[in-house]
């Protein structure tokens, strides 16, 4: 008897090693996620999403990486903001993103609310600045190089 609760407290004990021993090989793993001469960095802002995807040139003029601004607009008296809704990804949990262009050839993944859709248009429901760039072509590649990487 005393030795069956000395196993089971051993093995615990050496599940919880074990569990933060792979963890912290995930983790390590996350952190270079592409080549460095490669076409595309992946990078993990802050650890985990938002995810910073930088292309180099001629890899964007591959993709035909095209992009719009956040309009403001008022819609039955209030303003809203408003991208077109080709910006607009769902992962497979059907939470919705659009990648930010803050910078040439740089594109962050943003977490977005939609509020409805109107034609062509997304209202959104969140704070996304009006006059932010967002990709309108090339988003779902771009989205496609971040999953690829991030599963390795």
């Amino acid at each position: 008897m005393r030795h069956s609760r000395y196993f089971r407290a051993c093995a615990g004990v050496i599940l919880i090693i074990a569990s933060v021993q792979l963890a912290a090989c995930k983790q390590n793993a996350s952190e270079v996620l592409t080549e460095p001469d490669g076409p595309v960095k992946i990078e993990r802002m802050g650890g985990t999403d938002p995810t910073k995807v930088t292309l180099t040139e001629d890899a964007a003029k591959r993709l035909d990486v095209q992009t719009a601004a956040v309009r403001e607009e008022e819609i039955n008296g209030a303003k809203h903001k408003v991208i077109p809704y080709a910006a607009i990804l769902y992962d497979t949990d059907g939470t919705t993103w659009t990648y930010t262009n803050p910078e040439p050839f740089v594109y962050v993944r943003h977490p977005i609310k939609v509020d409805s859709i109107k034609g062509n248009d997304a209202i959104l429901s969140d704070d996304l600045p009006a006059g932010t760039t967002v990709v309108i072509v090339g988003a779902a590649e771009l989205y496609g190089s971040e999953t690829e990487f991030s599963e390795e």
